[in-house]
């Protein structure tokens, strides 16, 4: 048997490791192991920087000599539309080669899935297409039609949240027998007793009181809007520090607007981290700010590392995790006010209520596994 993940990107994304840790998840739990051959494809050298860390038996094969992933255009909606459009524009052709000399039994699509879609349209072989929709994504006209006219030729639908699978059998376009809930692998337990060890240099680790937040600094994940928010913690709770984790294309709008906010000595912008979890252990508190998720991985890191959650109510994935609020608190989307709330609720709360949501949230994580996710996964494909 040959399985093909196909998932090209533009920036670190959380879907990059979900993609390792499910053909892992195979390698790791399948009792036909040894007779799957697992292949990533590289569309634009995109995977080239993970090599190190990929399983030596998932082979990544690449579809262009050249490597064109650092000089795609990045940042911001537009420039990443125009570097998704020129991925499919320089892998169309050589992904329809691959597929017609290879015959892979599945092709598992996380990203511009449109390519192995369209594909699957002129190559009449028994390749099966398995499609990761994430989101609640517009059904505009040109998607509608586009779904509607290629569900026939979709093998299944995983849905990485209920939310997700919930909207897709409402808008009724694919057959309901097609759609699985399938989460994503985040949490590996292994790795965090690993991780939470290691030492960090970062003299901001050593500060008391700190609220974290981590993502791409982009407009998604909505700093902005933690940054001004934070302000206004600091008049309640002046000893409080707030630390970022991520890059992205706002970080020089966030940092000014420290400046002008002035409380620049208050918060630290430590850049993109591999291990997130010695910071969120040394927190008292996480907040997710986004205004939108998919699910939200942050967030299962967080219970993982019994850091208190508050999140954004923001649609897809943090309710879910949080239990509608059970685990953790949720605040309306983008609302200062209701955060402040939540974070007074936080601050008041005793020893015992603060211990109990922060294990019923650990508790949640378990679906998240590298296991569960195997369970989930060989309903859909035959791996034992």
């Amino acid at each position: 048997m040959k399985i093909f993940y196909w998932s090209p990107f533009i920036s670190k994304v959380a879907t990059v490791s979900s993609v390792i840790r499910s053909a892992e998840s195979i390698l790791k739990y399948s009792k036909r192991k040894n007779k799957i051959n697992l292949a990533i494809v590289d569309a634009i050298g995109e995977w080239q920087d993970y090599k190190k860390i990929i399983n030596p038996k998932i082979e990544i094969i690449n579809l262009n000599k050249k490597n064109f992933f650092h000089s795609l255009p990045k940042g911001g909606f537009f420039k990443s539309r125009l570097s998704y459009f020129l991925i499919f524009i320089l892998t169309f052709f050589k992904l329809f080669n691959l597929i017609n000399k290879e015959k892979p039994d599945y092709i598992i699509a996380h990203l511009l899935t449109s390519v192995p879609i369209l594909l699957k349209l002129i190559i009449k072989n028994k390749t099966k297409i398995i499609l990761r929709i994430s989101g609640l994504p517009k059904l505009n006209f040109i998607r509608y039609i586009f779904w509607k006219f290629f569900s026939k030729k979709i093998y299944k639908i995983t849905c990485p949240t209920l939310a997700t699978y919930e909207y897709l059998k409402k808008i009724n376009i694919f057959d309901k027998n097609k759609l699985f809930v399938l989460r994503d692998p985040v949490i590996q337990l292994h790795d965090f007793s690993k991780k939470k060890n290691e030492k960090i240099k970062d003299l901001e680790i050593e500060k008391k009181n700190q609220i974290i937040g981590i993502g791409r600094l982009t407009k998604q994940k909505n700093f902005l809007f933690l940054v001004r928010a934070f302000k206004k913690i600091l008049i309640k709770y002046p000893n409080y520090y707030l630390i970022l984790l991520g890059e992205g294309e706002q970080k020089e709008l966030l940092i000014r607007e420290t400046k002008k906010l002035e409380i620049q000595d208050r918060v630290s912008f430590l850049g993109y981290k591999k291990n997130v979890y010695k910071y969120l252990l040394n927190s008292d508190c996480f907040i997710l700010s986004s205004l939108w998720e998919d699910p939200g991985f942050v967030i299962l890191e967080a219970a993982l590392s019994n850091t208190f959650i508050i999140s954004s109510n923001c649609p897809n994935g943090p309710n879910e995790i949080l239990s509608y609020g059970q685990n953790g608190f949720l605040f309306r989307n983008n609302n200062l006010s209701d955060l402040l709330n939540k974070f007074d609720k936080f601050k008041k709360l005793n020893e015992y209520e603060l211990n109990k949501k922060k294990l019923f949230a650990k508790k949640e994580i378990r679906t998240f596994t590298q296991f569960a996710h195997f369970k989930s996964l060989k309903n859909i494909i035959d791996l034992n």
